[in-house]
């Protein structure tokens, strides 16, 4: 029997919403560990700061590729390519896409921001440093935003694989995909605490909250869009969850006519 659309929808919603409660848990345990200054976290931090920092000291080489990573990854050039990503959308008629696209990258930005200036955290101080960053240190900015700029991305060219590629190549391109977007989230963070210019709960604490804009806003998204993705009849009524939340992107594939 065919799914409904509104259970379509509702399925999509549901995970989205599920999916950001979920992520937003560890997330405020992090935020009120660090604003108490929890002295476990704080020595697993410093433990890990100093040995991975001593390792990268150890070897320039190492930290010009670690420098050079965090640097094509960081939160400039990610919102250049999502904004990108955006205005291509728009001109192609996915302007819904394209809104939400911009208004997650904006809305994660402007959280990282406020909860920097909000809980003041200093950054580790090391007497031979190998790289610098300005402002404070929690949660890490290049960490949320390689969360926003992968998620927002892999959300938006899912839907084309489906659609553009032979069907014995889908699942391969949907993993690699997939992949790519979460060595992008984790080896970016993990080059901070391997610079020097973050802890490990910084890192941890973007990555989820990036993770949870990202699925928050497409729960908006799907609420707004307010009517099942458009689908070939042969497709079967069973899908599995990444499936149903990518569903509401087809827009980016098929857009407004």
């Amino acid at each position: 029997m065919p799914r409904r659309p509104d259970s379509e929808l509702g399925l999509r919603l549901t995970l989205a919403a599920v999916a950001a409660v979920l992520l937003l848990v560890p997330f405020t345990v992090l935020v009120l560990l660090v604003a108490t200054a929890w002295p476990p976290l704080l020595t697993l931090d410093a433990d890990l700061a100093a040995r991975l920092h001593a390792g990268t000291s150890a070897n320039p080489t190492l930290a010009g590729a670690l420098q050079l990573w965090t640097d094509v990854f960081g939160p400039g050039p990610l919102r250049v390519a999502v904004g990108a990503a955006a205005g291509w959308l728009w001109w192609r008629g996915a302007r819904r896409v394209a809104l939400w696209a911009v208004v997650t990258m904006v809305a994660g930005g402007l959280l990282g921001a406020g909860l920097k200036l909000l809980l003041g955290r200093d950054r580790p101080e090391f007497l031979d440093p190998v790289s610098h960053a300005a402002g404070y240190s929690f949660p890490s900015g290049h960490a949320l935003t390689a969360a926003l700029g992968a998620g927002v991305l892999l959300l938006i060219f899912l839907p084309f694989v489906r659609h553009a590629a032979a069907v014995r190549t889908q699942r391969l391109t949907r993993c690699a995909l997939v992949a790519a977007a979460l060595i992008v989230a984790v080896v970016t963070g993990l080059t901070r605490i391997a610079l020097g210019v973050h802890w490990l709960s910084d890192v941890v604490a973007g990555w989820t909250l990036g993770a949870a804009v990202v699925a928050a806003t497409t729960a908006a998204f799907a609420t707004w869009r307010g009517q099942p993705a458009r689908r070939p009849a042969s497709r079967p009524a069973h899908r599995s969850a990444a499936q149903a939340v990518d569903g509401a992107f087809d827009e980016a594939a098929h857009p407004d006519e």
